[in-house]
Formats: structure tokens, C-alpha cells, sequence
């Protein structure tokens, strides 16, 4: 019996010597694998400073660019409103020229009668004319007829002289 326990005590030795080796080789390969992780938290963290740097400097141009925008938006209602100004002010000069040309033409039918009266007489007046015209061209014909005329008999100057070689 004692050999029993004696076996007993030597497999219950190797199994616990057993168990250290794998606990001993388990815990250097956690030991491995906390350290990569501390390695990758280390390279995170850098990562992740330069990520904050870079999202500041984002932000700050973002910052900047809407305050630009928000300008130029302001400019541009201005531009709006002004044309939006210029378009009534032509609206009422469309206006005021629909009214001139409704009370011109207005005038135009109540007068028309006088107008194609002064047209008549004008029509009158252009015809006397040619006909005042005809009659002095045509008394200046018959003077011209009865006046001798002096024909000249000198013969032209020669300007240009040509020498026969």
C-alpha cells in the first residue's frame, strides 16, 4: 500500500509538474501577447494623437470656411435684394409706359379727325409745291431758250506735252 501511495504521490508530483510547464508556457505566451498589445496601444495612441491634430486643423478650417460662406451669403442677399429692387423699379417704368401709351392713343382717337385734316392739307400744300416747282423750272427752260448763249472758239491749252524721240 505504501507503493500506491508513493505512485500515487509520484503521478500526482508529474501531473502537478505538468501543469506548472503548461501554466509556465501559457502565461510566457500571454506575456507575449501583452506586450504586441501594449507595442499596438502605444502605436495606437501616437496614431490616434496625430488623428486629434489633424481633426483640429479640420475643424479650424471648417470654422473658418463657414464664417467665409456666412459672409459671402450675407453679400449675396444683398445682391438679391437689390435686384429684387431694380425689377420693381423696372416694373413701375413698364407702367408708366403702358399709361403714356394708353393716353397717347386715347388722344390719338379723339383727334383723329384733325390729324387726317393736317395730313390732307399737308398731302394739299406738297402738291402746290410740285406744281410751283414745275412751273418755275419750266419758265426758266423758255428764258434759257431766248438768250443766245456765246460759244467760245479757243481751242483747250494743252497741259502735257509729249516729245517723239
Amino acid at each position: 500500500m505504501q507503493i500506491i501511495m508513493y505512485l500515487s504521490i509520484a503521478v500526482i508530483a508529474i501531473a502537478f509538474l505538468i501543469l506548472v510547464i503548461y501554466l509556465s508556457k501559457t502565461l510566457k505566451s500571454l506575456q507575449i501577447t501583452l506586450e504586441s498589445v501594449s507595442k499596438t496601444l502605444s502605436g495606437l495612441e501616437g496614431q490616434l494623437d496625430g488623428v486629434t491634430r489633424e481633426t483640429t486643423a479640420l475643424l479650424q478650417k471648417t470654422n473658418v470656411l463657414a464664417e467665409d460662406i456666412q459672409q459671402k451669403s450675407e453679400n449675396l442677399n444683398s445682391v438679391v435684394h437689390a435686384v429684387k429692387e431694380v425689377g420693381e423699379s423696372v416694373r413701375g417704368f413698364n407702367n408708366s409706359i403702358k399709361r403714356i401709351t394708353s393716353s397717347v392713343n386715347d388722344q390719338l382717337e379723339e383727334n383723329q379727325d384733325r390729324i387726317s385734316q393736317v395730313v390732307q392739307w399737308s398731302q394739299v400744300l406738297l402738291e402746290l409745291k410740285d406744281k410751283w416747282k414745275m412751273r418755275k423750272q419750266a419758265h426758266e427752260i423758255v428764258e434759257d431758250k431766248s438768250v443766245p448763249q456765246k460759244v467760245s472758239k479757243q481751242e483747250p491749252q494743252k497741259k502735257w506735252i509729249r516729245s517723239r524721240n
